[in-house]
C-alpha cells in the first residue's frame, strides 16, 4: 500500500484497551485515516510516502482533546485573577463579555486559542461561548477539529440580547453547522441551572437532542452552587438536571466539584460524561472534584483546561500532571490516577466524553490521523524509561514539534501552518489596548 503520510523512528504510544506500547514503530496515513500501526522491522525500512515524518525517537501519540473550554476568553487571560467564582464572573467577566464581544473579537480570540492549542498538542476541543458562529468560523480556519456549542443563558448575552430568543438562536446555529465542516461539530451549552431556568434548560436540552448532539452544562462548581439549589430547589445541582430529565448520555457535565455519591450514582446511571478542571478549579477555589470517586462508579471523566480567563493557558499537558498529583494529594494515595488513567482522560476518555470515540483518541486502524509527536531528545525528558508517565509528569506543550489533525499537518517542527500567528497576536494586543483603556478609564 502506498501513503500519503508515514510517521516512522518513534516510540507509539498508541493508549488502545491494552496500552500498547511499541518501541521502534511506524504509522501509515492515507486519505485522513490510519491504516497501519507497525513495529519497524530491523532490515526493512517502512513503506514510501508523499511526506515521511522523522520522529526523530520521539513519543508518537493521539492528540490531545480538552473537553471544556471557552476559546475567545483568550482575550481576557489575566484580567481578573485572584477572585472568588462569583465576584470573578459577576464583576469582571460578565461586564466586560456585554462591552467586549462582538463577532470580530471573537474571531481574533479564537484564533489565539485555536493556536495555543494546537502548538500544545491538542487537536481537539469541545466547549462553548457567544457569537458561536464567528468562533466556529475561526476553529475552521486553523483546521483543528472541534466540538463547539452555542451559548445558552436566561440574561442579555452578546449576540442574544432578549433571552426569549437563546433557544431559537441556538437552534439555528446547530442547523446551519450540521455537516458544514467535517471537523466541526455543532453543540448547545447551557450556562449552568442558576443563570437558566427549568423552561430553558429543557428547551435547550431537547434542541440539542433532535439533532443528536451533546448538550452541555456547568454544574456544581462551588459549594455556593450546591447549597443555593439545596435551598431553593431542595435538591443538589446533579439531582435537579436528573429531575428535569437532562442527564443522558449526550450530556456532558462541566467540573462537578461539589457531588455526593447520590449524584456520582445518577451521573452514572444516566450515563453521562464529565468535563474535570483542575487548574481553574483550584485557582478560582472551587474545590476538588472527586474524580476517583466518579471513575470507580464507571463514569467517563475528561480533561478540560476551562477558558484562559480562569486557568490562564490551555496546555493540556500541564492540565494532565496537576490532575495527576492534585488526586494524589486529595486522597493520600500515591497510587490514586497513575500517569496511564490520566493519559486516557486526556485523549481516548476525552473523545469518549463528547462522543468520538470511534473515529479519535488512540492510535489504531480506521481511526482519524490526529497524531502528535513530542521531541525527548532534551535534558528534561532523559532518559525514558514509561512513556505514558513522561508524557504525564515530565513533558509539556513546548515538547510538541508536529501535529496532524485528520492526517493534514498543521503544526511542523513547532511551526503553525494554517493561521498566521503573528498577525493573531498583534490583532488580539490591539484588541487587549482597548479594554485596558476602558478598565483604566473607568477606575478614574
Amino acid at each position: 500500500m502506498y501513503f500519503d503520510t508515514v510517521i516512522r523512528n518513534g516510540t507509539l504510544l498508541t493508549v488502545d484497551e491494552r496500552m500498547s506500547i511499541i518501541e521502534k514503530g511506524w504509522i501509515g496515513i492515507q486519505a485522513g485515516i490510519i491504516r497501519a500501526v507497525e513495529a519497524s522491522l530491523p532490515d526493512m525500512a517502512p513503506p514510501d510516502a508523499r511526506l515521511t515524518i522523522d520522529a526523530a525517537g520521539g513519543i508518537v501519540m493521539p492528540g490531545l482533546v480538552n473537553t471544556h473550554t471557552h476559546l475567545p476568553m483568550s482575550l481576557f487571560r489575566g484580567l481578573a485573577d485572584d477572585l472568588p467564582l462569583m465576584d470573578w464572573l459577576n464583576d469582571h467577566i460578565f461586564p466586560a463579555e456585554a462591552r467586549f464581544i462582538n463577532p470580530d473579537t471573537v474571531r481574533w480570540g479564537s484564533l489565539l486559542a485555536c493556536a495555543e492549542m494546537m502548538l500544545s498538542g491538542t487537536t481537539c476541543c469541545c466547549g462553548g461561548y457567544f457569537h458561536e458562529d464567528a468562533v466556529a468560523r475561526a476553529v475552521a480556519e486553523t483546521g483543528l477539529r472541534a466540538v463547539l456549542a452555542q451559548g445558552v443563558i436566561d440574561f442579555p448575552a452578546p449576540g442574544v440580547q432578549d433571552p426569549s430568543q437563546n433557544i431559537a438562536h441556538a437552534r439555528e446555529y446547530a442547523r446551519r453547522w450540521t455537516g458544514r465542516r467535517p471537523l466541526i461539530s455543532p453543540s448547545i451549552f447551557c450556562h449552568a441551572p442558576y443563570t437558566c431556568g427549568d423552561g430553558t434548560l429543557k428547551a435547550a436540552k431537547a434542541a440539542a437532542d433532535d439533532r443528536g448532539l451533546v448538550f452541555q452544562v456547568h454544574v456544581a462548581e462551588t459549594r455556593f452552587e450546591r447549597e443555593q439549589s439545596i435551598k431553593e430547589k431542595g435538591l443538589s445541582p446533579v439531582a435537579h438536571l436528573d429531575r428535569l430529565g437532562i442527564l443522558d448520555q449526550r450530556t456532558l457535565l462541566a467540573h462537578c466539584v461539589w457531588v455526593d455519591d447520590a449524584d456520582i450514582a445518577a451521573i452514572s446511571r444516566q450515563g453521562c460524561a464529565v468535563a474535570h478542571c483542575p487548574e481553574s478549579n483550584m485557582k478560582l477555589a472551587s474545590g476538588i472534584a472527586p474524580v476517583t470517586r466518579m471513575r470507580s462508579a464507571g463514569v467517563t471523566v475528561s480533561l478540560g483546561t476551562d477558558g484562559c480567563a480562569s486557568n490562564n493557558n490551555l496546555d493540556l499537558f500541564g492540565e494532565m500532571g496537576t490532575a495527576a498529583k492534585l488526586h494524589k494529594v486529595a486522597t493520600g494515595d500515591p497510587t490514586a490516577l497513575n500517569a496511564a488513567s490520566v493519559l486516557k482522560m486526556a485523549t481516548i476518555d476525552g473523545a469518549r466524553a463528547i462522543g468520538l470515540a470511534d473515529c479519535i483518541g488512540s492510535l489504531e486502524t480506521g481511526k482519524q490521523a490526529d497524531i502528535i509527536v513530542v521531541e525527548t531528545r532534551t535534558p528534561h525528558l532523559t532518559p525514558l524509561y514509561h512513556p505514558e508517565s513522561h508524557i504525564v509528569y515530565a513533558a509539556d506543550g513546548a515538547d510538541v514539534r508536529h501535529v496532524l489533525v485528520a492526517g493534514s499537518p498543521v503544526v511542523r517542527d513547532r511551526h503553525l501552518l494554517t493561521i498566521d500567528v503573528g498577525e493573531v497576536i498583534d490583532r488580539v494586543n490591539d484588541i487587549a489596548r482597548d479594554i485596558r483603556s476602558s478598565l483604566n478609564g473607568d477606575a478614574k
